[in-house]
């Protein structure tokens, strides 16, 4: 049983909800984004729903579990609850936060405190669990201490019917909970730009043009593995986020700075912190072919990890024959450093050699 405690943290206090609260629940519960990834919630959200979540926060105090209005200066800004913890000492823990307050750590603050009350008060594993779409919810776990521990694929359902994949975290007592910045931070801004290149996020708007990429035969021909479907191309495009947020690569889509267009996608993947390397790897289509698209992207994007991220060392590998990708490495920095024999397998079966490349940080 969790007892009915008032959590000062920072600037937050954490208290049991209270009617005064009303407007502001139905506000942030009928907001889209919060609506979208909480899909039990009744929409539209209206004072009727917001009195049965009283009912519902008292019947988790009564059942052992919390239920917490956070406020700052006396205001509603989210909620965060926990499930009454089982046999074995293990809860759950979830929340949201109102349009007005997001993006002020406010969820972060809130989920920590709770947590290490919980601790205080027996329980010895809290669990929590997240769309691999909501990137905002993955960044406070990551920032709270929380481990991955998994993945469930098409685990719950959204409004419009689609499965989605759900990401699963625990934090253990006596777990380290560092305030640890990201290895891999966001671009400021969300986008590189350099006034003839665009680099940004890869979407699920981009996956029809980068599955017609990649079925290109001047593309295939150096792709490996067997070919996606649109729907396999749209599934990659929903991890974008979560694969930048937790420090495992980044997904982009080049466009045309001018006209908007998309031209090709650039990745920064096989990132190792331990040695700090990551590789490049990119595809271009037909038509921004020989314009020195893909020297801006591969120039732009390494200039800025080196900048803003801990690598020291990012590698490339291309085909022996592939002249045009020699050029764009060489042209962007990268130094070859020897082959690798008979590694790449054709679609045919047979075997061809890698040319592998690097560019270190500036000393």
């Amino acid at each position: 049983m969790l007892p009915r405690d008032v959590i000062s943290t920072g600037p937050l206090i954490l208290r049991p909800p209270v009617d005064g609260d009303t407007e502001a629940i139905v506000k942030t519960c009928d907001d889209p984004m919060t609506a979208w990834f909480l899909p039990r919630l009744p929409s539209p959200f209206g004072p009727e729903h917001a009195r049965g979540y009283f009912d519902l926060a008292a019947e988790r105090w009564e059942g052992g579990g919390a239920e917490f209005a956070i406020t700052d200066n006396g205001q509603y800004v989210g909620s965060v609850g926990v499930r009454p913890p089982d046999h074995w000492g293990v809860a759950a823990i979830g929340y949201m936060v109102a349009p007005w307050a997001r993006g002020k750590n406010v969820a972060a603050t809130a989920v920590r405190a709770v947590t290490d009350w919980v601790f205080d008060h027996g329980v010895r594993r809290v669990e929590l669990e997240t769309s691999v779409e909501n990137v905002a919810s993955l960044r406070v776990a990551y920032k709270t201490g929380f481990r991955e521990e998994g993945r469930r694929r098409d685990a719950k359902r959204l409004r419009d019917g689609r499965y989605v994949d759900m990401v699963s975290f625990a934090r253990l007592e006596g777990d380290a909970a560092p305030a640890a910045e990201p290895y891999l931070p966001f671009f400021e801004g969300g986008e590189l730009c350099d006034g003839v290149v665009r680099l940004v996020p890869m979407a699920v708007e981009d996956a029809a043009d980068y599955h017609r990429m990649l079925a290109d035969p001047t593309v295939a021909q150096y792709h490996f593995g067997p070919p996606g479907t649109l729907e396999d191309d749209e599934r990659r495009c929903r991890y974008t986020g979560y694969w930048w947020v937790s420090g495992q690569r980044i997904e982009l889509a080049i466009r045309d700075a001018v006209s908007g267009a998309f031209a090709g996608h650039l990745q920064l993947m096989e990132v190792v912190q331990s040695l700090g390397q990551a590789m490049v790897g990119y595809s271009l289509v037909p038509e921004y072919r020989g314009k020195g698209f893909m020297t801006r992207a591969v120039s732009m994007l390494v200039d800025w990890a080196f900048a803003n991220t801990g690598l020291h060392r990012i590698v490339a590998g291309t085909e022996a024959g592939n002249a045009a990708s020699h050029g764009v490495l060489e042209r962007a920095g990268f130094s070859r450093e020897g082959v690798h024999r008979a590694l790449f397998v054709r679609a045919d079966g047979t075997r061809v050699d890698d040319v592998a490349w690097s560019r270190l940080r500036p000393s």
